[in-house]
């Protein structure tokens, strides 16, 4: 069985130059590194992720906790912190907190407090002090994604001016009746985005001298048909019906177009939608939204940890890092109907 006594012999090196070229961990020239990697290649030898920790005190595994493993937005998260941890040789393990308040205690008090994780991601979780501390306590490096917590390195997003960015983009086509499908109670949990939302929606109005309207507003459940039901009641109003429809997902955006399809009406001539994600399917349904780059979310978080786990190897940041967002029109928003 190949050591790694092998692999320095033949490369020419020590087996500590070996060990700090195969790990990532410590400078190592990039003509040894290749060198090394070429022998290791050639000979067959793995690192034994076994010695690999007892040598280094890491398991070279970083924890991702997510709310929700079925939605596009945390998948997406997900994968793209994947893939940077690809990169620097860690592994990933994902926790999902889709159960009840007895399975988050579950997998704060005992999943990531064991040595089985050197680090841990949180995404869209408002963690409590507690938790918090917990990590901490055990020098795991913790960084959020979503809001700010307390004490810890976070990727923030503004949600509230999120929904004022799309809000205002339906203004300035001429729009004054606009509606809002956002979140019902039950999401209005971390960070408070249906909330935010919410409150951003109307704060573009009031600036726009028009007063928000209970009537044109609908909770759902960020789903492609928690969206649909909730623009057929929308729609369906001969009265009280919106020329325009901002969305807090775009799911829910989609949701909202089939409904609108289905009640004869034409997007954009009848009624505009714009949505909030950019999500893989908004430019085939030709959606106006507010990119947030999730990926970008993911890859971010990991840069962010990894400077603690190897410091120097990133630029350092500051305890809350600005997520980008960015409004993307499509085909989904015109000026309103004349007449």
């Amino acid at each position: 069985m190949v050591g790694i006594d092998d692999v320095a012999r033949q490369a020419g090196v020590s087996t500590a130059t070996v060990s700090r070229a195969l790990s990532g961990n410590g400078h190592v020239s990039p003509a040894t590194r290749l060198r090394v990697e070429a022998v290791a290649g050639e000979l067959g030898y793995v690192v034994s992720s076994n010695a690999s920790s007892l040598a280094s005190g890491r398991m070279k595994n970083i924890g991702v906790v997510v709310p929700f493993l079925d939605r596009w937005f945390f998948s997406n998260v997900v994968e793209g912190a994947q893939k940077a941890l690809l990169r620097g040789g860690f592994d990933l393990t994902l926790y999902s907190l889709a159960g009840d308040d007895d399975e988050r205690r579950s997998v704060f008090e005992h999943f990531l407090l064991r040595q089985r994780v050197d680090a841990v991601i949180a995404v869209s979780l408002e963690l409590n002090p507690d938790e918090v501390a917990r990590l901490h306590a055990l020098k795991k490096p913790l960084v959020g994604i979503g809001g700010p917590i307390a004490g810890v390195r976070t990727l923030t997003i503004d949600d509230v001016a999120v929904a004022r960015l799309a809000t205002e983009h339906l203004l300035a086509l001429g729009h004054t009746r606009i509606a809002h499908i956002g979140g019902n109670l039950e999401l209005d949990l971390d960070f408070h985005l249906p909330t935010n939302r919410r409150l951003g929606y109307e704060l573009a109005l009031s600036a726009a001298g028009i007063a928000p309207s209970p009537a044109l507003f609908q909770a759902a459940d960020f789903t492609v048909r928690g969206g649909y039901q909730a623009a057929k009641q929308l729609l369906g109003n001969p009265h009280e019906r919106p020329s325009a429809i901002f969305a807090a997902s775009d799911e829910m955006a989609i949701g909202s177009i089939l409904a609108a399809r289905d009640l004869g009406l034409v997007v954009p001539r009848d009624v505009s939608v714009v949505g909030t994600d950019d999500h893989d399917l908004a430019d085939f349904f030709g959606l106006t939204t507010i990119a947030q780059f999730p990926q970008w979310q993911g890859e971010k978080a990991v840069e962010i940890l990894l400077d603690e786990l190897q410091p120097g190897k990133h630029d350092p940041v500051g305890l809350d890092t600005a997520i980008p967002f960015d409004l993307i029109v499509r085909s989904s928003t015109a000026r309103p109907p004349q007449g």
